[in-house]
């Protein structure tokens, strides 16, 4: 799978990677995005994926928590390593799009653009192995279960990080509402920590026309949601930023009966792992005084499911030199503003020194559809660019 021939070590603003090698990328995100898969079932694209990386003579390791596949692509004789990773998995989501490649899974979509992270990074592992000489090694990430379920915490589990060992690790992600073609980073906390939670509460159930004589739960679960939310007003220092949504109520099951139980849940938001370590204890501390006060008990369970994303400052700045080798000053910002979703690539980011960076998708029509809406999709224009930062990366680190 020959691309074109001779080498190539920084790829500047008007070298573009071969016109077949972005055909491919397109077919294999198209084909990627009329297959969807969701956490732990990416079967059929870590498949592709393994054929891919094993046509450019990529060593290839598959199987890691379950569908996730890492590359190992080595030249040159130094111990430096990079880690470039993608996720793969799709979203519980009916497309409502009318694209020659819609899902074909019916209920199950990529709209979250993993589709073309998965493509981006094959483009440039085919780049990196066929036209571009380093000295070291380039260990390709391709990630399961990026939504909700921890597929980065599974596959450091399973011993990624001891079994391919990198220096530093990177990742990226499309983003609507910036424009194509645009990268945007900064230091430091960009991405917040997620948890999420249930509450149930038992009172004592009775007919609706007695109300002294009942402890009513849904009553004491909708006073519960306002105490919590004081805990962001009151418990959590102003110049921090942080989220509590209770976003499920379930309870009762006909119009004339007080129930005796009730389930709440939702999911906390911050960006700084002790704020997130203070919304649990108070949480679980403010439902158990504000049921007993009212004559109820409860149950609360809570889970820290992803850590906040910090940067590491000069990955950071490496990260904006390579960007800005690729698309011009003019279209990098060091200045993007932390946001209250979450990613488990924060994961990889506890374990090494690394950086995560976004891709502008665009804006309005082109693009412009946010993440995890049944109109999304990625940005095709996007695809050379984002893997041209990738070959960048490699070759840049272990020139």
């Amino acid at each position: 799978m020959a691309f074109c021939h001779g080498l190539s070590f920084i790829l500047m603003p008007s070298n573009k990677l071969p016109s077949q090698l972005q055909d491919s990328m397109r077919q294999w995100r198209h084909q990627i995005h009329q297959n969807p898969e969701t956490a732990y079932e990416e079967f059929k694209t870590a498949s592709l994926v393994k054929q891919v990386l094993e046509s450019v003579g990529i060593e290839v390791h598959s199987g890691i928590a379950t569908t996730g596949v890492v590359g190992i692509l080595k030249k040159g004789n130094s111990n430096r390593s990079i880690g470039l990773r993608a996720d793969m998995d799709a979203l519980d989501i009916l497309e409502d799009n009318d694209l020659s490649y819609c899902s074909e899974n019916k209920g199950k979509m990529h709209a979250c653009g993993h589709d073309g992270h998965t493509a981006m990074l094959l483009g440039a592992a085919c780049y990196l192995a066929e036209q571009v000489e380093f000295d070291g090694t380039v260990v390709f990430i391709f990630q399961p279960a990026e939504e909700v379920k921890g597929g980065a915490q599974a596959m450091i589990k399973e011993g990624l990080f001891d079994r391919f060992p990198v220096d530093q690790v990177y990742g990226m992600h499309n983003m609507p509402g910036i424009k194509e073609q645009f990268f945007s980073i900064c230091e430091g906390p960009m991405m917040a920590a997620f948890a999420y939670y249930e509450c149930e509460i038992t009172g004592k159930g009775g007919h609706s026309s007695t109300p002294h004589l009942n402890i009513d739960p849904i009553q004491i679960g909708a006073s519960l949601i306002k105490q919590w939310q004081e805990i962001i007003s009151r418990d959590v220092p102003a110049s921090e930023v942080a989220v509590i949504s209770t976003t499920e109520f379930h309870g009762g099951s006909a119009i004339n009966v007080c129930p005796e139980k009730i389930i709440l849940r939702g999911s906390t938001r911050s960006l700084s792992n002790e704020t997130a370590a203070l919304i649990e204890r108070r949480m679980s501390e403010v439902a158990e005084v504000h049921c007993s006060s009212l004559g109820a008990t409860c149950r609360f369970d809570y889970k820290q499911a992803y850590p906040v994303l910090i940067n590491e400052p000069s990955s950071t700045k490496f990260a904006v030199e390579v960007a800005r080798s690729v698309v011009g000053d003019q279209n990098v910002s060091e200045q993007q503003q932390a946001i209250m979703g979450s990613e488990d690539f924060a994961e990889m980011l506890l374990q090494k020194p690394g950086a995560y960076i976004f891709l502008g998708n665009g804006t309005e029509s082109r693009g412009g559809c946010m993440i995890h809406n049944p109109g999304y999709d990625f940005n095709d224009q996007n695809l050379e660019v984002g893997a041209r930062y990738w070959v960048n990366l490699a070759s840049q680190y272990l020139s």
